[in-house]
């Protein structure tokens, strides 16, 4: 994750805070729904890393079957996580 989480509390404090005061939203929770932004925030962040993840267990799944056709890693990993976060409509920076 390229952003320090105590940064996105304060980035998600910011958008509703300009959201209130532009008169966007309209809120009586102001805190529960920074609190909401933020894990939503977070979750959107770790996308990336969830799916990283996702990839090398397939690939260790099938290392065998990689070692046996001489098939590159580095190759398999890009070819796998591009596949599947086209399956999932993922952008991915």
């Amino acid at each position: 994750m390229l952003l320090v989480r105590d940064f996105v509390a304060h980035m998600a404090n910011e958008v509703v805070k300009r959201l209130v005061e532009g008169g966007q939203i309209e809120t009586k929770a102001k805190e529960a729904v920074t609190t909401r932004v933020r894990q939503r925030m977070l979750e959107e962040l770790t996308v990336e890393d969830r799916l990283n993840e996702e990839v090398r267990q397939i690939l260790v799944e099938r290392q065998d079957e990689m070692r046996s056709t001489g098939v590159s890693y580095q190759e398999m990993y890009k070819k796998v996580k591009q596949h599947l976060a086209r399956d999932r409509k993922l952008v991915l920076r």
